[in-house]
């Protein structure tokens, strides 16, 4: 849960994640971390693009790393007082964030755009982790022209994937169903 000590050792194991990725920190003065409320931190990391008429724009790609923690009567389908174990929600969007930045690393990947790698927290208590960083964006925030979230990323049913939001900006549903055909192949 957020603010916790699973919390603390949850940012504290994602921060040591980043090193190895050549990322630049894009949190508070020149760190990895941006604090706030009752001892929450998003984890911010920059890959700068490659071109010098892009490079000052961001793409956004985040997944929450907190967790409801013990439950209560707001968020437990279960027992309250007993761990809800967050592998689905969202062990699995940080997982894939990680996976995501080392592949980047590992294969020399550049793009045009700067990318901004966030990882959330205190988002099961209302998105506060991303409001904040909405209303303190540690880059300016009118340069930002896409926001991508990962979240619950385990949630494959029936053999299928839902891609929520492909209507929010042009040319993402062509970007989905392109990424789907590829995969069949």
């Amino acid at each position: 849960e957020a603010g916790t000590r699973g919390g603390h050792a949850a940012a504290s194991y994602i921060a040591r994640q980043l090193e190895p990725f050549g990322l630049l920190p894009a949190g508070d003065a020149d760190k990895f971390t941006q604090s706030f409320g009752s001892d929450c931190r998003n984890i911010l990391a920059l890959r700068r693009g490659n071109d010098p008429q892009l490079r000052d724009e961001y793409i956004v790609v985040g997944a929450h790393y907190d967790h409801v923690g013990y439950g209560s009567k707001r968020t437990s389908y279960g027992t309250i007082g007993k761990i809800h174990n967050g592998a689905d929600d969202n062990a699995s969007g940080t997982s894939v964030l990680l996976d995501t930045m080392e592949a980047f690393a590992s294969a020399g990947l550049t793009t045009r755009r700067t990318i901004l790698f966030a990882f959330w927290d205190c988002e099961e208590r209302g998105m506060v982790g991303s409001r904040h960083w909405i209303a303190h964006p540690t880059v300016p925030i009118d340069r930002v022209k896409l926001a991508i979230t990962l979240d619950m990323v385990g949630r494959l049913r029936d053999g299928k994937l839902f891609v929520l939001g492909t209507r929010s900006g042009f040319g993402l549903r062509r970007c989905a169903d392109g990424a789907v055909a590829g995969a069949d192949q």
